[in-house]
């Protein structure tokens, strides 16, 4: 089977994650704190509801698949075709209550990450993408994703979710990159990436991420034309401290400033 077979399939997925969680957003729900440290961390009904949701759907179509899940572990990790799942990207948001989160969906064939979905059921809108094109459907129709030119850092406009997500090292880094771009901005999560490929961002940087944080957001860039990598340039589906930018040359110039 090919990665089009199985679109429709995402697309059900992303549907049944977004009817299950959408009841619970903006109402007064529990919340458990997953960390084992003085940083929170938190969990709620609707994240393990929706990756519920999802694995019961994939073990009934495609039993021989491994799932790698943010809530509920991994199986079948040495599958040639695995998922990878976050039912609710940016659950910080979530219980505050503003819509800049989203479900993400990878499907990885033999490791790699072969296609991404970003779904967000509030606002309505999908980004999907296969390496080789990107797409984006929602309240304004369907268009073709397309990441942006931006010639250098000094035109670039960076987002990461919070500095304060870094040590105190990595922050002092990421420092060079604030201090060389146009405007760098705090929040958003999966929404980051999304707006990259929609051309509207041209620099992400982020550290701590796990691999279900940015499996499904690596298909959706590069098929929209942008680059994703470690921060040592290297493939970046296993998480980590990750670069993602529009335009090859603000890239490089960044993973210079990174690695000084």
């Amino acid at each position: 089977m090919t990665v089009i077979d199985f679109s429709a399939f995402i697309g059900r997925l992303a549907t049944a994650s977004g009817e299950t969680i959408l009841p619970f957003f903006r109402t007064s729900l529990s919340i458990d704190d997953k960390s084992k440290t003085k940083d929170f961390d938190p969990v709620t009904e609707a994240d393990r509801a929706a990756e519920a949701v999802m694995r019961r759907l994939i073990k009934a179509s495609f039993p021989q698949h491994g799932i790698v899940g943010e809530e509920f572990g991994n199986e079948r990790e040495d599958a040639d075709y695995v998922w990878v799942l976050d039912p609710i990207d940016g659950t910080k948001s979530f219980i505050g209550g503003f819509p800049i989160w989203g479900t993400l969906i990878a499907l990885l064939h033999k490791g790699t990450p072969v296609y991404g979905m970003m779904h967000q059921p509030f606002i309505g809108e999908r980004f999907s993408g296969d390496n080789g094109s990107a797409n984006y459907r929602g309240p304004s129709g369907e268009r073709r994703l397309q990441v942006r030119r931006c010639a250098s850092l000094s035109e670039a406009t960076t987002y990461t979710t919070s500095p304060l997500l870094m040590n105190e090292r990595d922050r002092a880094i990421f420092g060079r990159i604030e201090q060389g771009a146009r405007l760098s901005r705090y929040g958003g999560d999966c929404y980051s990436y999304c707006m990259l490929a929609a051309g509207h961002v041209d620099l992400v940087v982020e550290t701590e991420l796990k691999p279900y944080d940015i499996a499904a957001l690596i298909p959706i860039v590069t098929g929209a034309g942008g680059v994703v990598t470690t921060w040592e340039g290297k493939p970046a589906q296993g998480g980590g401290r990750i670069i993602a930018a529009g335009d090859a040359r603000v890239h490089e110039e960044a993973l210079k400033l990174l690695n000084q």
